[in-house]
């Protein structure tokens, strides 16, 4: 048998399968999907099994083929299905296939090399030794069988110049093993090897001086269940060493037994059933149902507004779904994955559904992977890369806020996740449902039938009303220009500090969004106009009080805040700008005594502190919720009647084609967060544009009629969805050789276009990207626009492959993003 094996070395020439003879002895073993490591040149490295065929051992050229030689898992972690899938990605996101099949497996599997030492023929029957470091060291190998070059080294540090010598002198040999990031967590484990009655005997038998080993026969005797050593000794106040004595005396028996890190293990949710369905509702299930129950591969749009009851909807078609004896996944974006999300989810399903997001540890994240391959689960809920999920009864896949970004990978393979669930759900004829209060223009294009412009791809299922009939929130728009010339230089405008007021005697509570952290934007002095920048990337540095520090939010340099301006020596240091930090401390000040409780990268970094900020907030341990985008989504709770937007500018000033449909998503979401249950809810939004067709859609909830003037201004310009893009990032330390290459791989692309014959498309550039230095990497990108579904992939592979030996040389990088979702 031989199996095709791509091997763990992300570069060209090795960007195919390799073929290796399965030996008789892991015929058994080794399926389509497998890790194994293999013999590659003079290394063993990783590899996954892409497929398998009954051939001769000698390839046509008459080279012996090399064995596999070991398989790395008991469970083959990828399923053919998305061995395929991985295939496809290569080409679709001009990635290596191995990037694609590694970014599928959990960052537990992601291979570590070690060096490993056994004794060589020379010093296997050797007894002598010439100095006692010799004879100890090799002794320790021998009784050890095989040990890695760092243990060795740890333990006999003076031996490391000696260890080259020993093994070209064939006393050591040396091999290269696979090891896994994290393995699976064993716990050492109590069990009783006698009955209750004849351990109370032993016990009683036992001299007067033990009694803390009494205690413990006495105890496993009432409790003869497996318990862990550790929570033996902690339950009775003992020491292990109390325990191992009884072992060793043969009353019980220590083994290791593997241990599941279950992060909700401490957790107990509460059952809920299915709530009776609106009319609204039982509209759009009856349809998704229906596609579920015939097996039918369908892809629904869900346009349902903020509160219309989405959830619920989810529920109802993944039990559905379950009925049938199929599985579900679930996908929302990162910082959507609240605890009250998990908690839905979990109260509905129980311990069939298991949870993958980036706040769990790597070893959380590895065991839940892992109960999905055992078969132990039927729903996975999680972010992006949970599309990867290995079930085999796929029947529906849910994307719930299916226009945030965070679905588009940043790092190679930049998929976008709702593509991968299309082509994943086609392959199993199961269903997609795409959710959200705003959709992406892309999938409304696509719900659109083609008669009034669209493509047709989706079924349009909408939900225009909240659940029992509760009204969408009023939303204010207020004019930071008047308030400026009304002389109000606070960050609060007068209806909304006297809407915090009514909040805060009322005991209601608020949730405030300003997306941005930090204390202010930038550091500038005002004597001579010098601002703080980053001496990395070209950005300025943003002050952050609590540390006192001026920090950099792309590269990570910090400094401390200056005292003096470092051009000019001047003191008028002065901080420009609204951060997070400083609306907080704005409000201590206009409000003596509130509670705000801040939510961003700053405060959330920690594991566990994003759950235990909101179950604050949701037990009305804080009047204020103040924060990033991280406040806008997901969250439900049924006190907060004001929301309010610091500043809805931030994202519109950004050099974006997107940056509207940014805006109106995220007003239109955080407004969603008001007057959710029984309380009426007021939204009051903050801009020094409020003439901006998003800002004012985006107060009236009108979808469609900001998405009617956005899609007009996008087919003029013809930007996405009436074209298609691909950018070209080109980065590295000398501005020349960018800006040289740059323009030999548009000058390179023009040329492979005309030869293909490709009319409809444009090749933009090259510039300077947006940032033009990021980590003292200057950066250059050319951007290709085209229309339908021309093959301009393969051609842009193309191109960048004839870079690739430049690349490697000059250590030059080329990013390749197939449908960017930022472009900065």
């Amino acid at each position: 048998m031989i199996a095709k094996v791509i091997v763990d070395v992300p570069v060209k020439d090795t960007n195919r399968p390799f073929d290796y003879k399965v030996p008789d002895q892991l015929r058994s073993w080794v399926e389509v999907g497998s890790r194994v490591g293999v013999p590659f040149g003079p290394r063993v490295v990783q590899g996954f099994v892409v497929g398998l065929e009954e051939g001769l051992e000698a390839p046509g050229d008459g080279r012996k083929l090399k064995e596999i030689g070991s398989v790395l898992d008991v469970h083959p972690p990828l399923t053919e299905e998305l061995v395929s899938l991985a295939r496809w990605m290569g080409g679709r996101y001009l990635c290596h296939d191995i990037t694609a099949l590694q970014a599928m497996v959990p960052g537990a599997l992601k291979a570590k090399y070690e060096r490993h030492l056994q004794l060589g023929a020379e010093a296997e029957g050797q007894l002598e030794w010439s100095t006692p470091l010799e004879q100890e060291l090799f002794g320790w190998i021998r009784q050890k069988g095989s040990v890695s070059v760092d243990s060795l080294l740890e333990r006999y540090p003076e031996a490391g110049a000696s260890i080259r010598d020993w093994i070209r002198n064939g006393l050591l040999t040396e091999e290269q093993v696979i090891k896994d990031k994290v393995a699976g967590k064993k716990a050492l484990t109590v069990f009783v090897t006698s009955a209750p009655d004849a351990l109370r005997e032993q016990a009683a038998a036992l001299p007067k001086g033990a009694k803390r080993q009494k205690d413990v026969l006495d105890y496993l005797a009432d409790h003869p269940e497996p318990i862990r050593l550790a929570e033996l000794t902690l339950t009775l106040e003992v020491g292990a060493g109390t325990v191992k004595g009884l072992a060793e005396k043969g009353f019980l028996e220590l083994r290791e037994v593997e241990v599941q890190r279950d992060p909700y293990a401490n957790r107990t949710f509460q059952r809920s059933t299915p709530l009776p369905l609106t009319e609204e509702q039982q509209g759009v299930f009856g349809p998704i149902r229906e596609a579920v129950d015939q097996r039918r591969h369908e892809v629904f749009l869900l346009h349902g507004v903020t509160g219309s009851g989405k959830t619920e909807v989810y529920l109802q078609s993944i039990q559905a779904c379950l009925d049938q004896g199929r599985e579900a996944i679930v996908l929302v974006p990162e910082i959507s994955l609240t605890p009250q999300m998990v908690e839905r989810f979990k109260g509905r399903f129980g311990s069939e559904v298991a949870v993958l997001h980036s706040r769990l540890s790597q070893g959380e994240r590895y065991d839940e992977w892992r109960k999905i391959i055992r078969r132990q689960v039927k729903v996975v809920i999680g972010a992006r890369s949970a599309v990867f999920a290995p079930l085999t009864r796929l029947g529906l896949i849910i994307i719930d806020e299916e226009h945030e970004s965070s679905y588009k990978q940043e790092e190679s393979p930049k998929y976008h996740a709702k593509e991968v669930a299309i082509r994943r759900a086609a392959s199993f004829g199961a269903s997609v449902v795409l959710g959200s209060a705003t959709p992406s223009l892309e999938s409304w294009n696509d719900a659109l039938p083609v008669t009034e412009g669209g493509n047709g791809r989706f079924r349009l299922l909408t939900m225009k009303e909240r659940v029992q009939g509760r009204p969408l929130p009023p939303v204010h728009i207020v004019d930071m220009r008047e308030e400026l010339k009304e002389g109000n230089r606070s960050m609060f405008s007068r209806p909304l500090y006297k809407a915090l007021e009514e909040r805060l005697q009322r005991k209601e509570q608020a949730v405030l969004l300003l997306n941005r952290r930090g204390y202010s934007t930038f550091v500038m002095c005002r004597t001579c106009g010098y601002t703080v920048g980053c001496p990395h990337c070209d950005i300025s540095l943003t002050f952050h009080q609590n540390s006192g520090m001026l920090r950099c939010h792309y590269c990570g340099y910090a400094e401390r805040q200056p005292v003096e301006c470092p051009s000019c020596a001047g003191t008028h240091i002065r901080y420009f700008g609204t951060g997070t930090q400083r609306v907080e401390e704005e409000l201590a000040k206009l409000f003596p005594g509130i509670r705000v409780i801040r939510m961003d990268v700053d405060t959330t970094s920690e594991k566990g502190s994003h759950e235990k900020l909101l179950t604050e907030f949701k037990n009305k341990k804080a009047d204020v919720l103040l924060g990033t985008q991280m406040v806008a989504k997901g969250l439900d709770f049924p006190d907060v009647t004001l929301v309010g937007v610091i500043t809805a500018d931030t994202m519109l000033n950004l050099p974006d084609f997107r940056s509207a449909e940014r805006t109106f998503q995220l007003l239109t979401q955080v407004a969603g967060r008001a007057g959710r249950h029984q309380l009426p809810g007021e939204v009051f939004v903050q801009t020094y544009t409020p003439e901006h067709y998003s800002v004012m859609e985006a107060s009236r909830h009108d979808y469609e009629g900001f998405v009617d003037t956005e899609l007009r201004s996008r087919r003029l310009a013809s930007y996405p969805p009436y074209s298609r893009l691909i950018l070209i990032t080109l980065t590295h330390e000398k501005v020349q050789l960018v800006v040289r290459t740059a323009e030999a791989l548009a000058k390179r692309l023009r040329e492979l276009a005309e030869e293909a014959g490709l009319t409809g498309m444009d090749i933009l550039g090259p510039v300077a990207s947006p940032i033009p230095r990021i980590k003292d990497r200057y950066r250059f990108q050319c951007m290709v626009k085209y229309r339908g579904e021309a093959a301009v992939s393969p051609l842009v592979g193309r191109a960048v492959e004839a870079f690739e030996d430049l690349c490697r040389q000059e250590k030059l990088q080329i990013g390749v993003d197939v449908d960017p979702q930022v472009l900065m």
